[in-house]
């Protein structure tokens, strides 16, 4: 593959067109014989905002914006066969996004292991091979890449500790379970650049002294599940796996171990008992697995993200890699961009990037012109980050102080017709459900927290219940036995730390502003400005809306399920809702 052409469909003004742009432009790639040279790919973000349709041309890094079907001839004849650039399309701003981890999604054939090897793949291996141990160990240090799993530790540090433990046998694993609600940046990196990730196992392996990996990959992402194991199986073809990889006397294997859903096995020692054949309970730490881990035996667990930067730290040098990002947060993050945002999607940023750049530029605002409320980082661990901090630069020792997490990626965007008890309801009873159990402070703490927010949404709190709220967080925090029961406190913490007035207008007030917490919602028909046309009386799915077209209609409050179907319908803005 020699050509690549992005073109940005994401935005909700340009979609269609940018489709039909795309089935244009394939047209007259097949006029020239030009379909198997150059492939075009829809993406989310080529770095130029609100002019139009844009696309970027690869590998002369043509950027064009406010393109029409007009352009498609010139295009194709101008910079793809002349490499030209056209200089009345070309747009020099630069993107706000900058790929490394998914530098290859979109760009080469993910079942194909002569593309990867074609773009520079497994050259770091090689390197990492002749090199020797110290000098990877070396390179990662001075990368500064930290763990992209939540906990932000040192790569480096972690293959350290595992080299230095004499075993008889090591092992390495890839956590691909990715369990956050709304997350989904390892399951497409997966998909879309498999060997990447081997490649990073490989490195990591080698360094650390282990000879086998495994891939833990919940079995309900079944195309990177086979994505994975064809990128294997072409790698033990291609001599990369197995026995004496490239003549270098290391031998290494792999294989995937699928995971059945539990968010607690996203935890590493819970993680570890689930590929042993155990039920995935986590286990007190120290010993960590570093030391003591997969069948008693020293253990690397890195996630998918993390091993996919390691082939780009060795093949361009650490110093690169340290250049991008902030001083304590190197290189990039991948974010699942979700939530009430224009252009959602999976983008890559430069750590230091601000929420702002994040949601504003790259995202397109809130959708329908609503007006932005928080941002939600780290999944069910993560907190709520009002739109005051959006100015902060993310990385993560910013997203902790605000009492967040960078987590493994997700970024939820809320507006004004959120509620923060409602949010920090639903992800609490996420932990809830998900909770393994074993230990009290989550079992029994996050079970009465729920019950405490299930009361204030239902107009049945007090005001003790936030100072209660915050005394059992602060014990799970301390007691919980994992990362899960330590850390499903926060979004409750936040939301009390940042909108505790909300929380109180339910209690005290018993209103819920956004509208959200059905129990505190009355509906009220405005017979000023009802055009009685009873569509309202006939949605009511319990005749709670009486009346007739000569005298109006009333909601009977008794009756009243507030299931909202009035409020939907009504296409007037007659129905009231308090």
């Amino acid at each position: 593959m020699n050509k690549l052409i992005y073109i940005k469909d994401t935005n909700s003004g340009h979609k269609q067109e940018a489709r039909d742009f795309a089935a244009s432009l394939i047209n007259k790639l097949r006029e020239y014989q030009l379909e198997k040279e150059v492939r075009v790919v829809h993406v989310a973000d080529i770095g130029v905002y609100n002019c139009g349709l844009a696309l970027r041309i690869l590998p002369n890094d043509y950027l064009y914006k406010n393109v029409s079907f007009a352009d498609v001839a010139r295009i194709v004849e101008k910079s793809l066969i002349k490499g030209e650039r056209i200089e009345e399309l070309a747009s020099d701003r630069p993107s706000k996004q900058l790929r490394i981890v998914l530098r290859n999604c979109g760009a080469i054939d993910p079942e194909n292991i002569e593309e990867y090897i074609a773009v520079g793949g497994y050259q770091a291996l090689a390197l990492a091979l002749e090199k020797g141990p110290d000098y990877v160990i070396e390179e990662m240090k001075t990368s500064g890449l930290r763990g992209r799993g939540g906990a932000g530790f040192f790569t480096w540090m972690k293959w350290n500790i595992s080299r230095a433990v004499e075993a008889e046998r090591k092992y390495i694993i890839c956590n691909g379970d990715e369990g956050d609600p709304g997350a989904y940046m390892d399951r497409s990196v997966l998909e879309g650049d498999p060997h990447s990730v081997i490649e990073g196992m490989l490195i990591g392996g080698f360094t650390a002294g282990a000879t086998k990996g495994f891939f833990y990959i919940r079995a309900e992402y079944p195309l990177a599940i086979a994505r994975i194991q064809k990128a294997i199986d072409l790698a033990y073809e291609y001599g990369l796996l197995g026995k004496d990889i490239l003549g270098s006397g290391f031998s290494f294997d792999a294989e995937v171990r699928l995971g059945a859903g539990a968010f607690v096995c996203g935890e590493e020692t819970a993680l570890i008992a689930s590929i042993e054949g155990k039920r995935g309970y986590p286990r007190p730490r120290p010993p960590y697995p570093s030391v003591k881990g997969l069948w008693g035996r020293p253990t690397i667990i890195n996630n998918v993200e993390t091993l996919a930067n390691v082939p780009y730290v060795l093949y361009h040098g650490g110093k690169r890699f340290a250049s991008i990002g902030t001083g304590t947060s190197k290189g990039t993050k991948v974010f699942a961009l979700t939530g009430k945002v224009t252009n959602s999607g999976l983008i890559e940023v430069p750590m230091g990037i601000s929420i702002r750049e994040i949601v504003f530029e790259i995202g397109g605002g809130v959708l329908n012109d609503k007006k932005i409320k928080a941002v939600q980082t780290g999944g069910p661990s993560g907190g709520i980050i009002p739109a005051q901090f959006f100015e902060t630069g993310v990385d993560y020792e910013n997203l902790q102080k605000l009492g967040s997490i960078m987590g493994s990626g997700g970024m939820i965007v809320m507006d004004e017709d959120d509620c923060v008890v409602d949010i920090a309801k639903f992800f609490l009873g996420f932990c809830v459900d998900e909770s393994c159990g074993k230990c009290s402070p989550c079992r029994i703490g996050s079970t009465q927290m729920l019950h405490i927010l299930e009361k204030i949404s239902t107009g049945r709190g007090i005001k003790e219940d936030l100072t209660t709220l915050r005394t059992i967080a602060h014990a799970m925090q301390k007691a919980s036995l994992c990362g899960l029961g330590q850390t499903a406190a926060n979004p409750v913490l936040s939301t009390l730390r940042y909108f505790e007035e909300e929380y109180l207008m339910h209690i005290e007030k018993r209103i819920c502003p956004s509208g959200k917490c059905k129990a505190m919602v009355n509906y009220i028909i405005d017979q000023e400005v009802c055009k009685r046309c009873n569509l309202c009386m006939r949605r009511c799915p319990v005749g709670a809306i009486v009346g007739d077209k000569e005298r109006g209609f009333i909601i009977l409050k008794d009756k009243c399920i507030k299931c909202g179907e009035c409020f939907e319908v009504c296409k007037f803005g007659t129905i009231n809702r308090h």
